[in-house]
């Protein structure tokens, strides 16, 4: 089989990719694992302003499935924050529940620094 040699017009040239775009998805990551809100939140920044950026470069610069894909990420890092600090609050408001009920009448001097504590 004869290869054909491509002309100079045929050689795709792939754009490079917006910076802004790769630091949105690096850090949808991080959110989703080391940094949970604070890589999330820095996700959710940057993806639209890497979109805003490759929709202006008019073709020169690419990656804009990797600003949506750091913007995925980051909301559902935010999402599981959120729940993560639902849960949290609620095992706290149970600690200091049951610490009030299943305690005798004299360990009621203890409800005032409870209930200041909440």
């Amino acid at each position: 089989m004869a290869e054909k040699s491509k002309s100079k017009e045929e050689i795709a040239v792939k754009a490079p990719t917006s910076t802004m775009a790769l630091l949105s998805l690096i850090f949808g990551i991080l959110g989703l694992t080391a940094l949970p809100l604070i890589g999330s939140i820095a996700a959710v920044i940057m993806a639209p302003i890497a979109k805003r950026e490759i929709n202006e470069s008019e073709g020169s610069l690419g990656g804009e499935g990797l600003a949506q894909a750091g913007l995925i990420m980051g909301w559902v890092g935010i999402g599981l924050s959120a729940i993560g600090l639902c849960v949290f609050a609620i095992g706290i408001l149970f600690l200091f529940g049951s610490a009030i009920f299943f305690s005798t009448a004299e360990d009621f001097s203890l409800l005032p620094l409870l209930l200041a504590m909440i």
